[in-house]
């Protein structure tokens, strides 16, 4: 039995999503993510302007009439939501946590692939695979994995990357759309990261928020680890000490966005308390530009 509150919460996220679907991301998802494909579909009489390299020899013999065949995309497919569910998903200064946002983005193109008549799955993990959905279409399994994204309660409060994509590598053979949402506070991930890349068409979504990059001048603050569980207390009055802090967030920003554009991966930014629609709408129209 879901309870009343998470029921709301659920119903509200499918209301405002399927809006922005139908007016925003519906034709934006089938731009941006081609078919795996073209298949056959069936041969016509050859008109002025066809390839010749499109004429069917076989039927032209048999009818003394020249046929050319007809291909189309090949469009169902499977998108894989891959959400971390760390400890640090539960953090957030703004209005929401990063792990409501990352299911408020994962309901948007949930439903945008059941618009599309594509499969959806779903992968949760910390620093293990904490609960896989098997790709299935239609509203109420959108419904569900909505639902398991809130609901859920992680075992691990510590975050591996490498165990969800190796998971990914293992289970998913098929290629796929693999939306991979995290905040990314994690190494050793690149090896996998690539291998995944090679196989499935991978949008890495990073969610940030804005005291993890810059800090304001508090006097002596208590910064706490979701994650290690380690607290660390640090003078925000220091400007230096801002300045480093700082620093050290844009080097690792910018490390992150080098190894996600070697290992091929579309990299979209979120930043927390910031409506999302626009960069993701953004990246929806560019990558159908190039796709």
């Amino acid at each position: 039995m879901i309870p009343k509150e998470l029921f709301a919460k659920i119903r509200r996220i499918e209301i405002r999503t399927k809006g922005l679907v139908n007016n925003v991301f519906g034709g934006e998802y089938h731009s941006a993510f081609k078919g795996r494909g073209i298949e056959f579909s069936e041969v016509r009489p050859y008109q002025v302007g066809d390839d010749i390299r499109s004429i069917d020899w076989n039927v032209t013999a048999r009818t003394s009439e020249t046929f050319v065949k007809i291909f189309e995309e090949e469009r169902e497919q499977t998108l894989l939501l891959v959400v971390d569910i760390s400890g640090s998903s539960d953090f957030g200064t703004q209005d929401k946590f990063k792990r409501e946002i990352a299911a408020e983005i994962c309901a948007i193109l949930g439903f945008s692939a059941i618009k599309n008549n594509d499969k959806v799955g779903l992968l949760l993990f910390s620093d293990q695979v904490e609960l896989f959905v098997p790709p299935k279409s239609g509203r109420r399994h959108v419904l569900r994995l909505i639902r398991d994204m809130f609901a859920h309660q992680p075992q691990s409060t510590g975050t591996s990357l490498q165990v969800a994509l190796n998971h990914i590598l293992r289970v998913i053979r098929r290629r796929s759309i693999v939306l991979l949402v995290s905040d990314f506070l994690d190494k050793d991930f690149e090896r996998p990261l690539r291998m995944v890349s090679r196989r499935h068409d991978t949008v890495a979504v990073q969610l940030t928020d804005p005291r993890e990059t810059i800090l304001p001048p508090l006097g002596l603050v208590t910064l706490f680890d979701p994650e290690t569980k380690q607290s660390q207390l640090i003078d925000t009055g220091s400007r230096s000490v801002r300045n480093v802090f700082q620093q050290s967030s844009a080097q690792a920003n910018k490390q992150l966005k080098s190894l996600l554009r070697k290992a091929r991966v579309d990299h979209v930014e979120i930043t927390c308390g910031e409506d999302f629609v626009d960069p993701l709408a953004k990246f929806f129209r560019a990558r159908a530009q190039i796709v």
